[in-house]
Protein backbone atom coordinates (compact mmCIF):
# COMPACT_ATOMS: atom_id res chain seq x y z
CA UNK A 1 0.00 0.00 0.00
CA UNK A 2 2.88 2.06 0.60
CA UNK A 3 4.30 1.50 -2.79
CA UNK A 4 0.85 2.58 -4.24
CA UNK A 5 0.42 5.57 -2.23
CA UNK A 6 4.10 6.72 -4.20
CA UNK A 7 3.06 5.58 -7.49
CA UNK A 8 -0.33 7.15 -7.57
CA UNK A 9 0.92 10.16 -5.72
CA UNK A 10 3.06 10.87 -8.53
CA UNK A 11 0.54 10.13 -11.30
CA UNK A 12 -1.72 13.30 -9.25
CA UNK A 13 0.94 15.62 -8.05
CA UNK A 14 1.89 16.56 -11.65
CA UNK A 15 -1.16 17.75 -12.73
CA UNK A 16 -1.62 20.88 -10.65
CA UNK A 17 2.00 22.22 -12.07
CA UNK A 18 1.64 21.48 -15.68
CA UNK A 19 0.20 25.53 -15.90
CA UNK A 20 3.30 26.85 -14.37
CA UNK A 21 6.14 24.35 -15.80
CA UNK A 22 4.23 24.63 -19.60
CA UNK A 23 5.14 28.69 -18.77
CA UNK A 24 8.82 28.26 -17.56
CA UNK A 25 10.04 25.56 -20.08
CA UNK A 26 8.04 25.27 -22.93
CA UNK A 27 4.66 25.32 -25.24
CA UNK A 28 1.46 23.72 -25.09
CA UNK A 29 2.05 21.74 -27.76
CA UNK A 30 4.24 19.36 -25.82
CA UNK A 31 2.49 19.42 -22.22
CA UNK A 32 0.50 16.24 -23.22
CA UNK A 33 4.19 14.64 -23.44
CA UNK A 34 4.86 15.20 -19.79
CA UNK A 35 1.67 12.89 -18.87
CA UNK A 36 2.19 10.55 -21.49
CA UNK A 37 6.16 10.01 -21.88
CA UNK A 38 5.16 8.23 -18.13
CA UNK A 39 2.37 6.58 -19.33
CA UNK A 40 4.09 5.35 -22.06
CA UNK A 41 7.00 3.61 -20.70
CA UNK A 42 5.23 2.17 -17.82
CA UNK A 43 2.51 1.08 -20.27
CA UNK A 44 5.05 -1.39 -22.28
CA UNK A 45 6.82 -2.60 -18.59
CA UNK A 46 3.77 -3.85 -17.29
CA UNK A 47 4.40 -7.32 -18.40
CA UNK A 48 8.00 -7.58 -18.12
CA UNK A 49 8.02 -7.01 -14.91
CA UNK A 50 5.33 -9.92 -13.82
CA UNK A 51 7.75 -12.00 -15.51
CA UNK A 52 10.66 -10.29 -13.60
CA UNK A 53 8.68 -11.06 -10.35
CA UNK A 54 8.31 -14.61 -11.09
CA UNK A 55 11.92 -14.87 -12.51
CA UNK A 56 13.52 -12.93 -9.62
CA UNK A 57 11.54 -12.59 -6.61
CA UNK A 58 9.07 -10.19 -6.06
CA UNK A 59 10.91 -8.32 -3.04
CA UNK A 60 13.89 -7.36 -5.37
CA UNK A 61 12.27 -6.48 -8.71
CA UNK A 62 10.04 -3.84 -6.30
CA UNK A 63 13.11 -2.47 -5.33
CA UNK A 64 14.61 -2.14 -8.63
CA UNK A 65 11.31 -0.55 -9.47
CA UNK A 66 11.55 1.83 -6.84
CA UNK A 67 15.38 2.37 -7.02
CA UNK A 68 14.96 3.57 -10.76
CA UNK A 69 11.34 5.80 -10.16
CA UNK A 70 14.02 7.72 -7.43
CA UNK A 71 16.72 8.59 -9.77
CA UNK A 72 13.78 9.53 -12.45
CA UNK A 73 12.37 11.82 -9.77
CA UNK A 74 15.40 13.44 -9.12
CA UNK A 75 16.46 13.95 -12.69
CA UNK A 76 13.04 15.41 -13.42
CA UNK A 77 13.55 18.15 -10.57
CA UNK A 78 16.48 19.17 -12.16
CA UNK A 79 15.63 19.13 -16.00
CA UNK A 80 16.07 22.61 -17.58
CA UNK A 81 14.26 22.19 -20.60
CA UNK A 82 10.90 20.79 -21.88
CA UNK A 83 12.73 18.15 -23.42
CA UNK A 84 14.59 17.00 -20.96
CA UNK A 85 11.85 16.56 -18.83
CA UNK A 86 9.78 14.68 -21.44
CA UNK A 87 13.17 12.22 -21.53
CA UNK A 88 13.57 11.87 -17.30
CA UNK A 89 9.60 11.45 -17.06
CA UNK A 90 10.09 8.41 -19.32
CA UNK A 91 12.92 7.02 -17.21
CA UNK A 92 10.33 7.72 -14.18
CA UNK A 93 7.99 5.77 -15.83
CA UNK A 94 10.48 2.46 -16.79
CA UNK A 95 10.37 2.50 -12.64
CA UNK A 96 6.88 3.66 -12.22
CA UNK A 97 5.27 0.51 -14.12
CA UNK A 98 6.72 -1.95 -11.78
CA UNK A 99 5.59 -0.39 -8.66
CA UNK A 100 1.67 -1.36 -9.47
CA UNK A 101 1.89 -4.77 -11.27
CA UNK A 102 4.22 -5.81 -8.33
CA UNK A 103 1.37 -4.81 -5.72
CA UNK A 104 -1.24 -6.28 -7.92
CA UNK A 105 0.62 -9.51 -8.15
CA UNK A 106 0.84 -9.54 -4.41
CA UNK A 107 -2.73 -9.50 -3.68
CA UNK A 108 -3.36 -11.83 -6.03
CA UNK A 109 -0.68 -13.97 -4.64
CA UNK A 110 -1.48 -14.01 -1.06
CA UNK A 111 -5.47 -13.20 -0.88
CA UNK A 112 -8.29 -16.00 -1.72
CA UNK A 113 -10.59 -14.93 -4.10
CA UNK A 114 -13.62 -14.76 -1.97
CA UNK A 115 -11.30 -11.81 0.42
CA UNK A 116 -10.15 -9.78 -2.40
CA UNK A 117 -12.71 -7.52 -3.12
CA UNK A 118 -11.68 -5.99 0.21
CA UNK A 119 -8.47 -5.57 -0.37
CA UNK A 120 -8.91 -4.54 -3.71
CA UNK A 121 -11.02 -1.54 -2.02
CA UNK A 122 -8.60 -1.04 0.49
CA UNK A 123 -5.77 -0.68 -2.55
CA UNK A 124 -8.61 1.79 -4.05
CA UNK A 125 -8.91 3.68 -0.99
CA UNK A 126 -5.08 4.41 -1.00
CA UNK A 127 -5.15 5.27 -4.39
CA UNK A 128 -8.06 7.49 -4.23
CA UNK A 129 -6.08 9.16 -0.64
CA UNK A 130 -2.99 9.74 -3.06
CA UNK A 131 -5.42 11.62 -5.69
CA UNK A 132 -6.62 13.79 -2.78
CA UNK A 133 -3.68 14.53 -1.22
CA UNK A 134 -1.19 14.43 -4.71
CA UNK A 135 -3.28 17.86 -6.51
CA UNK A 136 -3.19 19.72 -3.04
CA UNK A 137 0.32 19.03 -2.15
CA UNK A 138 1.05 20.12 -6.07
CA UNK A 139 -0.36 23.15 -5.72
CA UNK A 140 1.15 24.05 -2.41
CA UNK A 141 4.73 23.56 -3.66
CA UNK A 142 4.24 25.15 -6.86
CA UNK A 143 2.82 28.67 -4.85
CA UNK A 144 5.09 28.51 -2.05
CA UNK A 145 8.63 26.69 -3.35
CA UNK A 146 9.22 25.73 -7.05
CA UNK A 147 7.29 22.83 -9.32
CA UNK A 148 11.02 21.12 -9.01
CA UNK A 149 9.45 20.02 -5.39
CA UNK A 150 6.57 17.81 -6.87
CA UNK A 151 9.31 15.32 -7.98
CA UNK A 152 12.24 15.55 -5.35
CA UNK A 153 9.04 14.91 -2.53
CA UNK A 154 8.89 11.44 -3.87
CA UNK A 155 12.47 11.07 -2.23
CA UNK A 156 11.55 10.61 1.24
CA UNK A 157 8.32 8.33 0.44
CA UNK A 158 10.20 6.08 -1.73
CA UNK A 159 12.85 5.71 0.82
CA UNK A 160 10.87 4.87 3.58
CA UNK A 161 9.22 1.66 1.02
CA UNK A 162 12.80 0.52 0.13
CA UNK A 163 13.04 -0.05 4.09
CA UNK A 164 9.71 -1.23 4.75
CA UNK A 165 9.98 -3.89 2.19
CA UNK A 166 13.63 -4.95 3.10
CA UNK A 167 12.24 -4.83 6.97
CA UNK A 168 9.00 -7.26 6.33
CA UNK A 169 8.05 -8.06 2.64
CA UNK A 170 8.99 -11.82 2.96
CA UNK A 171 7.33 -13.07 0.03
CA UNK A 172 6.32 -16.88 -0.05
CA UNK A 173 6.88 -17.64 -3.99
CA UNK A 174 9.35 -19.94 -5.49
CA UNK A 175 11.21 -18.18 -8.46
CA UNK A 176 9.98 -19.93 -11.99
CA UNK A 177 12.33 -20.09 -14.97
CA UNK A 178 10.77 -17.71 -17.60
CA UNK A 179 11.68 -16.46 -20.99
CA UNK A 180 11.37 -12.64 -20.95
CA UNK A 181 9.36 -12.37 -24.60
CA UNK A 182 11.99 -9.01 -25.64
CA UNK A 183 10.77 -8.78 -28.96
CA UNK A 184 7.01 -8.40 -27.78
CA UNK A 185 7.83 -5.91 -25.57
CA UNK A 186 10.19 -4.01 -28.44
CA UNK A 187 7.08 -4.31 -30.95
CA UNK A 188 4.46 -3.03 -28.67
CA UNK A 189 6.91 0.16 -27.73
CA UNK A 190 7.11 0.87 -31.18
CA UNK A 191 3.77 0.86 -32.04
CA UNK A 192 2.14 2.84 -29.12
CA UNK A 193 5.12 5.21 -29.75
CA UNK A 194 3.70 5.75 -33.44
CA UNK A 195 0.15 5.80 -32.71
CA UNK A 196 0.78 8.43 -30.02
CA UNK A 197 3.40 10.76 -32.39
CA UNK A 198 1.11 10.37 -35.29
CA UNK A 199 -2.37 11.67 -32.78
CA UNK A 200 0.30 14.29 -31.18
CA UNK A 201 2.06 15.60 -34.09
CA UNK A 202 -0.95 15.12 -36.51
CA UNK A 203 -2.34 18.27 -37.48
CA UNK A 204 0.14 20.59 -35.28
CA UNK A 205 3.93 20.33 -36.08
CA UNK A 206 2.85 18.14 -39.12
CA UNK A 207 0.40 18.80 -41.51
CA UNK A 208 -2.00 16.01 -42.26
CA UNK A 209 -0.58 15.55 -45.93
CA UNK A 210 3.13 15.09 -44.38
CA UNK A 211 4.73 11.78 -45.68
CA UNK A 212 6.58 11.33 -42.52
CA UNK A 213 3.24 11.53 -40.43
CA UNK A 214 2.09 8.54 -42.25
CA UNK A 215 4.96 6.97 -42.53
CA UNK A 216 4.72 7.23 -38.59
CA UNK A 217 1.93 5.75 -38.33
CA UNK A 218 2.50 2.89 -41.12
CA UNK A 219 5.47 1.81 -38.81
CA UNK A 220 3.38 1.64 -35.75
CA UNK A 221 0.59 -0.71 -37.52
CA UNK A 222 3.55 -2.66 -38.94
CA UNK A 223 4.86 -2.86 -35.69
CA UNK A 224 1.30 -4.40 -34.28
CA UNK A 225 1.38 -6.83 -36.79
CA UNK A 226 4.89 -8.01 -35.60
CA UNK A 227 3.65 -7.86 -32.26
CA UNK A 228 0.47 -10.24 -33.28
CA UNK A 229 3.61 -12.19 -34.89
CA UNK A 230 5.38 -12.75 -31.92
CA UNK A 231 3.04 -13.39 -29.48
CA UNK A 232 1.88 -15.82 -31.58
CA UNK A 233 5.71 -17.73 -32.01
CA UNK A 234 6.99 -16.78 -28.60
CA UNK A 235 7.33 -19.22 -25.80
CA UNK A 236 6.17 -16.93 -23.29
CA UNK A 237 4.51 -14.07 -24.92
CA UNK A 238 3.73 -11.23 -22.80
CA UNK A 239 -0.40 -11.48 -23.66
CA UNK A 240 -1.13 -15.27 -24.59
CA UNK A 241 -3.40 -14.69 -27.58
CA UNK A 242 -5.72 -16.95 -26.43
CA UNK A 243 -6.67 -14.96 -23.37
CA UNK A 244 -8.51 -13.33 -26.19
CA UNK A 245 -10.88 -16.07 -26.88
CA UNK A 246 -11.55 -15.29 -23.01
CA UNK A 247 -15.11 -13.30 -22.43
CA UNK A 248 -14.28 -11.88 -18.77
CA UNK A 249 -10.36 -10.98 -20.32
CA UNK A 250 -11.50 -9.38 -23.68
CA UNK A 251 -14.28 -7.22 -22.16
CA UNK A 252 -12.55 -6.17 -18.75
CA UNK A 253 -9.25 -5.06 -21.02
CA UNK A 254 -11.61 -3.37 -23.72
CA UNK A 255 -13.55 -1.20 -20.77
CA UNK A 256 -10.28 -0.63 -19.05
CA UNK A 257 -8.71 0.92 -22.14
CA UNK A 258 -12.03 3.26 -22.62
CA UNK A 259 -11.89 4.13 -19.09
CA UNK A 260 -8.10 5.18 -18.99
CA UNK A 261 -8.34 6.94 -22.46
CA UNK A 262 -11.35 9.31 -20.82
CA UNK A 263 -10.12 9.33 -17.17
CA UNK A 264 -6.23 10.38 -18.14
CA UNK A 265 -7.20 11.97 -21.17
CA UNK A 266 -9.60 14.77 -19.92
CA UNK A 267 -8.95 15.11 -16.46
CA UNK A 268 -5.47 16.20 -17.30
CA UNK A 269 -6.69 19.53 -18.38
CA UNK A 270 -9.12 20.15 -15.40
CA UNK A 271 -6.57 21.80 -13.61
CA UNK A 272 -5.36 23.98 -16.83
CA UNK A 273 -9.15 24.82 -16.98
CA UNK A 274 -9.33 26.15 -13.33
CA UNK A 275 -6.53 28.12 -13.39
CA UNK A 276 -6.68 29.71 -17.15
CA UNK A 277 -10.25 29.88 -17.01
CA UNK A 278 -11.57 30.32 -13.25
CA UNK A 279 -8.42 32.39 -12.58
CA UNK A 280 -7.52 30.13 -9.09
CA UNK A 281 -4.16 29.61 -8.15
CA UNK A 282 -2.38 26.26 -8.69
CA UNK A 283 -3.10 25.21 -4.34
CA UNK A 284 -6.62 26.29 -5.41
CA UNK A 285 -6.53 24.31 -8.32
CA UNK A 286 -5.67 21.39 -6.22
CA UNK A 287 -8.54 21.76 -3.66
CA UNK A 288 -11.00 21.61 -6.38
CA UNK A 289 -10.22 18.15 -7.67
CA UNK A 290 -10.93 16.82 -4.10
CA UNK A 291 -14.64 15.79 -5.33
CA UNK A 292 -13.23 13.99 -8.19
CA UNK A 293 -10.65 12.49 -5.99
CA UNK A 294 -13.44 11.97 -3.24
CA UNK A 295 -15.68 10.11 -5.16
CA UNK A 296 -13.20 8.08 -6.25
CA UNK A 297 -11.88 6.78 -2.34
CA UNK A 298 -15.04 6.72 -1.31
CA UNK A 299 -16.84 4.44 -4.06
CA UNK A 300 -13.75 2.11 -4.75
CA UNK A 301 -13.91 1.17 -0.68
CA UNK A 302 -17.88 0.80 -0.82
CA UNK A 303 -17.55 -1.11 -3.87
CA UNK A 304 -15.09 -3.53 -2.54
CA UNK A 305 -16.92 -4.04 0.74
CA UNK A 306 -20.11 -4.92 -0.84
CA UNK A 307 -18.67 -7.07 -3.39
CA UNK A 308 -17.28 -9.36 -0.56
CA UNK A 309 -19.89 -9.50 1.29
CA UNK A 310 -22.26 -10.49 -1.32
CA UNK A 311 -19.70 -12.34 -3.88
CA UNK A 312 -20.92 -10.40 -6.68
CA UNK A 313 -19.38 -7.73 -8.76
CA UNK A 314 -21.00 -7.31 -12.17
CA UNK A 315 -23.15 -4.29 -11.66
CA UNK A 316 -20.92 -2.22 -10.54
CA UNK A 317 -19.00 -1.63 -13.49
CA UNK A 318 -22.01 -1.11 -15.48
CA UNK A 319 -23.59 1.56 -12.85
CA UNK A 320 -19.86 3.03 -12.84
CA UNK A 321 -19.61 3.55 -16.66
CA UNK A 322 -23.16 5.13 -16.88
CA UNK A 323 -22.35 7.53 -14.14
CA UNK A 324 -19.09 8.62 -15.23
CA UNK A 325 -20.42 8.89 -18.82
CA UNK A 326 -23.28 11.85 -17.64
CA UNK A 327 -20.80 13.17 -15.39
CA UNK A 328 -18.50 13.77 -18.45
CA UNK A 329 -21.17 15.34 -20.66
CA UNK A 330 -22.11 17.35 -17.75
CA UNK A 331 -18.64 18.97 -17.21
CA UNK A 332 -18.49 19.19 -20.73
CA UNK A 333 -21.66 22.09 -20.75
CA UNK A 334 -19.96 23.88 -17.74
CA UNK A 335 -20.20 27.39 -18.80
CA UNK A 336 -17.18 30.25 -18.70
CA UNK A 337 -19.66 32.45 -15.85
CA UNK A 338 -20.89 29.41 -13.97
CA UNK A 339 -20.09 29.10 -10.71
CA UNK A 340 -17.69 26.56 -9.04
CA UNK A 341 -20.33 24.44 -7.33
CA UNK A 342 -20.89 22.63 -10.31
CA UNK A 343 -17.33 21.50 -11.38
CA UNK A 344 -17.10 20.55 -7.71
CA UNK A 345 -20.07 18.38 -8.09
CA UNK A 346 -19.94 16.79 -11.36
CA UNK A 347 -16.20 15.88 -10.67
CA UNK A 348 -17.56 14.36 -7.29
CA UNK A 349 -19.89 12.64 -9.75
CA UNK A 350 -16.66 11.34 -12.18
CA UNK A 351 -15.16 10.09 -9.02
CA UNK A 352 -17.91 7.76 -7.72
CA UNK A 353 -18.41 6.43 -11.02
CA UNK A 354 -14.78 5.26 -11.70
CA UNK A 355 -14.13 4.38 -8.63
CA UNK A 356 -16.39 2.06 -9.04
CA UNK A 357 -14.67 0.11 -12.13
CA UNK A 358 -10.99 0.11 -12.34
CA UNK A 359 -10.45 -2.10 -9.16
CA UNK A 360 -13.49 -4.24 -10.01
CA UNK A 361 -12.10 -4.95 -13.57
CA UNK A 362 -8.96 -5.85 -12.22
CA UNK A 363 -11.30 -8.58 -9.49
CA UNK A 364 -13.34 -10.09 -11.91
CA UNK A 365 -10.40 -10.86 -14.48
CA UNK A 366 -8.44 -12.67 -11.52
CA UNK A 367 -11.63 -14.29 -10.44
CA UNK A 368 -12.51 -16.09 -14.00
CA UNK A 369 -8.92 -16.87 -14.68
CA UNK A 370 -7.16 -20.55 -14.08
CA UNK A 371 -4.44 -19.71 -11.13
CA UNK A 372 -1.46 -20.30 -13.44
CA UNK A 373 -3.01 -17.48 -16.05
CA UNK A 374 -3.96 -15.21 -13.09
CA UNK A 375 -0.70 -13.36 -13.56
CA UNK A 376 -0.75 -12.83 -17.16
CA UNK A 377 -4.17 -11.69 -17.06
CA UNK A 378 -3.74 -9.32 -14.16
CA UNK A 379 -1.00 -7.10 -15.90
CA UNK A 380 -3.03 -7.91 -19.01
CA UNK A 381 -5.89 -5.94 -18.23
CA UNK A 382 -3.81 -2.97 -16.31
CA UNK A 383 -1.58 -2.85 -19.46
CA UNK A 384 -5.18 -2.20 -22.11
CA UNK A 385 -5.73 0.53 -19.06
CA UNK A 386 -2.45 2.35 -19.49
CA UNK A 387 -2.81 1.84 -23.10
CA UNK A 388 -5.90 3.32 -22.90
CA UNK A 389 -4.31 6.56 -21.46
CA UNK A 390 -1.67 7.05 -23.21
CA UNK A 391 -3.64 7.41 -26.25
CA UNK A 392 -5.93 9.34 -24.38
CA UNK A 393 -4.00 12.23 -23.19
CA UNK A 394 -1.99 12.26 -26.52
CA UNK A 395 -5.84 12.33 -28.69
CA UNK A 396 -7.33 14.97 -26.36
CA UNK A 397 -4.37 16.69 -26.19
CA UNK A 398 -4.11 17.08 -29.97
CA UNK A 399 -7.79 17.88 -29.96
CA UNK A 400 -7.40 20.70 -27.47
CA UNK A 401 -4.53 22.20 -28.76
CA UNK A 402 -5.66 22.17 -32.38
CA UNK A 403 -9.28 23.21 -31.10
CA UNK A 404 -7.76 26.76 -29.75
CA UNK A 405 -5.80 27.09 -32.01
CA UNK A 406 -7.71 27.21 -34.93
CA UNK A 407 -10.47 29.07 -32.87
CA UNK A 408 -7.76 31.66 -31.72
CA UNK A 409 -6.45 31.72 -35.44
CA UNK A 410 -7.83 35.29 -35.99
CA UNK A 411 -6.64 36.75 -32.93
CA UNK A 412 -3.47 35.22 -32.25
CA UNK A 413 -1.46 33.52 -35.36
CA UNK A 414 -0.38 29.95 -34.39
CA UNK A 415 3.00 31.61 -35.64
CA UNK A 416 2.71 34.41 -32.47
CA UNK A 417 1.36 31.56 -29.78
CA UNK A 418 5.03 31.19 -28.01
CA UNK A 419 6.29 28.95 -25.46
CA UNK A 420 4.45 31.50 -22.74
CA UNK A 421 1.25 32.16 -25.04
CA UNK A 422 -0.83 30.06 -22.29
CA UNK A 423 0.81 30.18 -19.02
CA UNK A 424 -1.80 31.66 -16.63
CA UNK A 425 -0.24 34.71 -15.57
CA UNK A 426 0.36 35.23 -19.31
CA UNK A 427 -3.58 34.56 -19.88
CA UNK A 428 -4.59 36.98 -17.28
CA UNK A 429 -2.45 40.26 -18.73
CA UNK A 430 -4.34 40.08 -22.02
CA UNK A 431 -6.47 43.35 -22.98
CA UNK A 432 -9.96 42.33 -21.97
CA UNK A 433 -11.39 41.76 -25.49
CA UNK A 434 -8.47 39.73 -26.16
CA UNK A 435 -8.91 37.65 -23.10
CA UNK A 436 -12.45 37.35 -22.90
CA UNK A 437 -12.11 35.53 -26.24
CA UNK A 438 -9.61 33.76 -25.30
CA UNK A 439 -11.47 32.43 -22.33
CA UNK A 440 -14.39 31.47 -24.62
CA UNK A 441 -11.96 29.87 -27.33
CA UNK A 442 -10.50 27.59 -24.18
CA UNK A 443 -13.69 26.18 -22.59
CA UNK A 444 -15.13 25.75 -26.23
CA UNK A 445 -12.08 23.39 -26.79
CA UNK A 446 -12.45 21.74 -23.58
CA UNK A 447 -15.66 21.08 -23.58
CA UNK A 448 -15.12 19.24 -27.18
CA UNK A 449 -12.53 16.88 -25.11
CA UNK A 450 -15.43 16.45 -22.11
CA UNK A 451 -18.14 15.38 -24.58
CA UNK A 452 -15.65 13.03 -26.91
CA UNK A 453 -14.84 11.39 -23.52
CA UNK A 454 -18.20 10.80 -22.30
CA UNK A 455 -19.16 8.83 -25.86
CA UNK A 456 -15.79 6.87 -24.80
CA UNK A 457 -17.34 5.37 -21.37
CA UNK A 458 -20.46 5.07 -23.13
CA UNK A 459 -18.94 2.64 -25.08
CA UNK A 460 -17.45 0.96 -21.99
CA UNK A 461 -21.62 1.31 -20.22
CA UNK A 462 -22.23 -0.86 -23.67
CA UNK A 463 -19.29 -3.81 -23.12
CA UNK A 464 -20.28 -4.28 -19.39
CA UNK A 465 -23.51 -5.20 -19.57
CA UNK A 466 -22.07 -8.41 -21.47
CA UNK A 467 -20.21 -9.12 -18.33
CA UNK A 468 -20.95 -12.65 -16.57
CA UNK A 469 -21.42 -12.58 -12.58
CA UNK A 470 -18.97 -15.11 -11.83
CA UNK A 471 -19.61 -15.95 -7.98
CA UNK A 472 -16.61 -15.32 -5.61
CA UNK A 473 -15.15 -18.32 -4.61
CA UNK A 474 -12.43 -19.28 -1.95
CA UNK A 475 -10.10 -20.63 -3.85
CA UNK A 476 -9.10 -19.78 -7.67
CA UNK A 477 -11.75 -20.05 -10.36
CA UNK A 478 -11.63 -22.30 -13.43
CA UNK A 479 -11.18 -20.47 -16.76
CA UNK A 480 -14.81 -20.19 -18.06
Amino acid sequence: MLVMLLAALDQTIVSTALPTIVGELGGLSQLSWVVTAYLLTSTVVVPLYGKFGDLFGRKIVLQTAIVIFLIGSILCGMAQDMTMLILMRALQGLGGGGLLVITMAAIGDVIPPAERGRYQGLFGGVYGLATVIGPLLGGFMVDHLSWRWIFYVNLPLGILCLLVIAAVFHPHTRHVKHAIDWFGAAFLATALSCIILFTTEGGSRLPWDSVELWAILLMGLVSVAGFIYEERHASEPIIPLHLFRHRTFVLCSLIGFFIGTALFGSTTYLPLYLQVVKGVSPTGAGMQLLPLMGGVLVSSIVAGRVISKIGRYRMFPIIGTFIGAVALMLLGSVGDEDPLYLIYGYAGLLGLGIGMVMQVLILAAQNSMDAKYMGVATSGVTLFRSIGGSIGVSVFGALFTQGLQSRMADDIPASAMGPRTFAPDMVAKMPPDLHAKFIHAFGASLHVVYHVAAVIVFLGFCLAWFLRDVPLRGGPKKAA
